[in-house]
């Protein structure tokens, strides 16, 4: 059985243990001050039209967006984002983003997979929006303190 851990990591870290979950809504608007910081304007990510014509089903969050907030529930836990030293994601779903006053909520969850000798621990990682898995083989490598 595997126990919550609700501190940031240390070395008693234990293949099992859960990250607290990160629960994340992300609207329109988001979409839009990401774009800016990031640079990718690309349609699909605020107009419904562009989306459809691409054979989406409605506007979607940018891919290396929701990377980033996955690496924020490592983040988070570890205290230190500079503990984090490797991770990596497979996208195998879009996270639609409706025009509403809702938006659409990811939830991300994380569970200690692997300890290394090296003092790192590699986390696996959950996203899900809309009932379904939108991250692959999502995992961060996490150097202990």
């Amino acid at each position: 059985m595997s126990r919550p851990v609700n501190r940031r990591c240390g070395t008693d870290v234990a293949v099992g243990d859960q990250l607290p979950a990160l629960l994340v809504r992300l609207a329109r608007a988001d979409l839009v001050r990401y774009a800016g910081a990031s640079g990718d304007f690309n349609p699909i990510h605020w107009s419904d039209r562009a989306a459809q014509e691409a054979g989406l089903p409605g506007v979607i969050a940018h891919g290396m967006l929701t990377m980033a907030l996955a690496t924020r529930l490592v983040t988070d836990w570890a205290g230190d984002p500079g503990a984090v030293v490797d991770c990596a994601v497979r996208f195998t779903r879009p996270v639609v983003v409706p025009d509403d006053n809702d938006g659409a909520l990811i939830e991300f969850s994380g569970k200690v997979a692997k300890r290394r000798d090296d003092g790192t621990v590699v986390v696996a990682i959950t996203a899900r929006a809309a009932g379904q898995a939108v991250l692959g083989q999502a995992t961060a490598t996490v150097a202990l303190t």
